[in-house]
């Protein structure tokens, strides 16, 4: 099938004959301004390429392209003038065109232009779907963060979840450790098995056990039935027990023969059962200060933390906030209708200033009020919660949209460069992220076309 080509030019000459040069091989459209043109993309989605003039009445190319992209991320966008400079073409790159020509048209560079516009767009989507298959099975697609401290994570999930030794993660309330579990589980050989979660501070002593190894019936005055517990349940998988530090000093000594011996007996018999379970823990509290309090066994501590991935507070990686915005911006808009755009730069800064003591779920929580009461268009600062509103908060340089997390990154990265003046140092230290992750991705944008 032929893909399909809008031109926009207000010149009819012009139009009609990139028109018939093109048509031979693609679905050709025509516009003669911006307000045709935006018609035309919003009747036909399978538009792949809009090849526009710069200079028209109205709206121009430039301004066209930004609509365009906003509509439509994944558009190729090739723009023609006959006033071409250096200083137009970069902005037009900034603004995400795929290339630059200039009038009178070359009909022969036309359509190299063109295919290689298109080639490159559809090789670009690819990357971009296997990336998501990639993590979706990697089990890491739910985990957003390009900080120094989160690739630290990443890399210590890809390298402990293929052994099976037991893993320790630590961090604040909401930051994220039972994403991780799940990732841990997703990328080892247990992951057709099944994930069994425990949350241990929902239940004391009695009940806790109960739930962990199960019982027989008459093992104690409910006990109307025989029960499978949770190590049992896990058997060929992974199973989660959150929030380790709350569990009772009985509980942990029974805890420290599972993980010694992977064998337990059900409350009220004898029978003993071997189960092969890979364990994951959590604890929102500092366990070794614990061990030295004498509040939980160190044994246990040293069984358990075989491996230790520790999760940063949110208020340490405040370079991830737009990317966790755009992602839940993206989330709750399409769950409540869309009618949500994007977020204005001044309230992107406010939630940027604040600590979120209760991290990345404070965060979420925040943004689905937001989005949930606004009326629409784009959150603005009205919109930002109360208690996370700071003095003398300067706007950023971008807004950041509704979009993609890789479309959001960029932004935030071209902004952070324009507002440091180029000083890639510092520009890093206000993302939140290394120079040499700085570096790679202007690498990356420099093959794209984008100068930085």
């Amino acid at each position: 099938m032929k893909a399909s080509i809008l031109i926009v030019d207000d010149e009819k000459d012009t139009r009609e004959l990139m028109a018939r040069a093109l048509g031979a091989d693609y679905r050709v459209t025509t516009a003669p301004d911006a307000e045709q043109a935006i018609k035309a993309l919003e009747a036909d989605p399978s538009i792949a390429l809009m090849l526009s003039d710069v200079r028209m009445p109205g709206a121009n190319g430039i301004q066209l392209l930004r609509a365009a992209k906003k509509m439509r991320p994944n558009l190729a966008c090739i723009l023609l003038t006959a006033f071409g400079s250096v200083e137009l073409a970069v902005e037009a790159m900034k603004d995400g065109a795929d290339d630059f020509l200039t009038k009178p048209v070359d009909l022969d560079q036309l359509d190299l232009r063109v295919a290689k516009a298109l080639k490159t767009r559809a090789l670009e989507e690819e990357v971009v779907s296997l990336r998501s298959e990639l993590d979706v099975k990697q089990g890491l697609a739910d985990i957003t963060g390009t900080s120094e401290a989160m690739q630290t994570v990443f890399r210590l999930i890809r390298q402990a979840a293929p052994s099976p030794a037991t893993v320790l993660i630590e961090g604040p309330s909401g930051t994220g450790k039972e994403l991780v579990a799940h990732a841990l589980h997703a990328l080892s050989p247990r992951a057709n098995g099944p994930f069994v979660a425990v949350e241990c501070a929902a239940l004391n002593g009695n009940l806790l056990e109960s739930e962990l190894f199960g019982h027989e019936k008459g093992a104690f005055t409910d006990a109307v039935a025989k029960r499978i517990g949770r190590f049992e349940a896990a058997n060929g998988g992974t199973i989660f027990l959150d929030e380790i530090s709350e569990i009772p000093p009985s509980t942990q000594v029974k805890l420290l023969r599972v993980l010694e011996t992977r064998s337990f007996e059900r409350l009220g018999s004898s029978e003993t059962i071997k189960t092969d379970i890979r364990i994951v823990a959590a604890c929102n509290r500092d366990l070794a200060q614990l061990v030295r309090e004498g509040k939980f066994r160190e044994d246990l501590y040293f069984r358990l933390a075989v491996i230790d991935i520790r999760l940063p507070a949110l208020r340490e990686r405040k370079g991830d906030i737009p990317l966790l915005v755009a992602r839940f911006l993206a989330e709750f808009s399409s769950a409540n209708g869309n009618r949500v755009t994007g977020i204005t730069p001044a309230a992107m800064k406010l939630l940027e200033s604040y600590d979120w003591p209760g991290n990345v779920r404070e965060l979420r929580n925040a943004v689905e009020r937001m989005v949930v009461l606004s009326p629409g268009g784009q959150l603005d600062v009205g919109d930002v919660p109360d208690f996370s509103r700071a003095p003398s908060v300067s706007p950023a340089l971008q807004v950041v949209p509704a979009g993609t997390l890789e479309e959001t990154e960029k932004a935030r990265i071209l902004a952070a460069l324009e507002q440091a003046r180029g000083n890639r140092s510092l520009a890093a230290k206000s993302l939140g992220i290394s120079r040499r992750t700085l570096y790679r991705k202007i690498d990356e944008y420099a093959k794209e076309g984008i100068r930085t």
